[in-house]
Order: C-alpha cells, then structure tokens, then sequence
C-alpha cells in the first residue's frame, strides 16, 4: 500500500475547533476549518468551511464549500456550495454557486468572472432565465 499523501490532490487537513489563525494561509491539499481564520486563504485544492467554522478572510480555492461562517469575498474557479446552516457575508464568484435553502447569504454573486461568454451574445433574454 502506498503513502496515502503522495500528491497534494491526495490530501487533507483539518484545522480542528480549538485552532485560532490570523495571516496568509495557502496549501495544495484539502483543507477543512473547523476553527477560527482571520486574513486571507489561498488553496489550489478543495476548501470547507465546516459546522462551527469562522472564516474572517478573503478566499481563493479550486471549490468552496460553507457550512459554517464566511465573512469575506470567495472565489472559486470550480464552484461554491453554501449549505443549509452556512453564514455568508461577501461576495462569490465561480462559474457554479449553489445557495441551500436556510443559508443566510448578504452579497453579490458573480458566475461568469465578470466577462460575458461568447455564447450568451445575443442568445435571447428568456434562455437565462431560471426554470
């Protein structure tokens, strides 16, 4: 059997519940905070913010996912989940954001990266709107 943390895309951290942060925190692996993270983050790879999780910082990961609390712009080039219990305050930009009913969102949300996709030029207006 192999080392199970041979690639970055292999691995996770957990920042448990006790764990109080403030900076620049930046990985290649998972990461999940179930603590306290003032400043800002940067991962390549999958990020959750889990139950009891406060994330004070702006954030830049491959996918987010909230179930705790955000405040602070998120960015993500895959997707952004916020959960049913989650708390955000800040803006998300991904090109798929999902919002649970029972999440408390104040922001905006941006799905394209604020450029316009060739293929929505002169699609007609009812081809965006929600089903």
């Amino acid at each position: 059997m192999g080392n199970p943390y041979e690639t970055a895309t292999e691995r996770r951290s957990i920042l448990g519940p006790t764990i109080q942060f403030d900076g620049e925190l930046s990985a290649d692996e998972e990461l999940v905070i179930l603590g306290k993270i003032n400043g800002s983050i940067s991962h390549s790879q999958r990020l959750i913010v889990g139950p009891g999780g406060k994330v004070t910082a702006s954030i830049n990961a491959q996918s987010v996912i909230i179930e705790g609390s955000v405040e602070g712009d998120v960015r993500a080039s895959g997707s952004v989940v916020v959960k049913e219990a989650a708390q955000v305050r800040g803006n998300l930009t991904s090109p798929s954001v999902s919002i649970l009913p029972g999440a408390t969102f104040n922001g905006g949300i941006d799905m394209d990266g604020g450029k316009t996709m060739k293929s929505d030029v002169g699609a007609p207006a009812a081809a965006h709107s929600a089903a």
